[in-house]
């Protein structure tokens, strides 16, 4: 069973970016290199850019399993594009394949539901095969390109996915 918690303290400000570093390290580094991955972690994923994103508007979340954390999400609520932004979504390469996903899913679209927002969307980095599949499955559609320009000599080549909010999930 997957327990999801919002993020409120320093303590789970320090939890999130610890996990994080070792998902992006895992995950990321053999797509976009270390270079760009510690300079991402460093601008969106540090305590003190979690801290400012919080005050920001950004809710996150961490997703629990036995009593560990496996993974987290941060979403943004924007009534004005009647549309909820997933900004962060990642679950630890061991708990993979464990349902934690779908159930981080499954609360961002009742925060979409009870906001009265009508769609969700994220970006997921073009060769990430993996969780672009994943995306699909679960109803998200490819919308397009966005390259964008994070600083640092660095961009980010994504798709834009969206998901109508009160899409079913899609059972493979």
């Amino acid at each position: 069973m997957t327990d999801m918690s919002r993020v409120r303290s320093r303590e789970q400000i320090s939890e999130v970016a610890n996990l994080a570093r070792e998902i992006w390290t895992d995950h990321y580094v053999p797509i976009i290199g270390q270079e760009q991955v510690d300079y991402m972690l460093a601008k969106f994923q540090s305590e003190p850019a979690i801290g400012t994103q919080l005050s920001e508007g950004y809710e996150y979340y961490m997703a629990s399993r036995n009593g560990k954390c496996a993974g987290y999400m941060a979403i943004v609520p924007d009534a004005g594009t009647g549309m909820l932004l997933i900004s962060k979504f990642y679950v630890l390469a061991a708990e993979r394949g464990q349902g934690i996903g779908r159930t981080m899913l499954e609360l961002a679209e009742a925060v979409c539901r009870e906001r009265k927002l009508g769609a969700l969307w994220l970006t997921v980095n073009k060769n990430n095969a993996r969780s672009i599949a994943w995306y699909l499955r679960m109803g998200f559609r490819n919308r397009g390109s966005i390259v964008q320009d994070i600083g640092g000599g660095f961009i980010m080549d994504d798709y834009r996915m969206e998901k109508a909010a009160g899409q079913r999930l899609f059972q493979p």
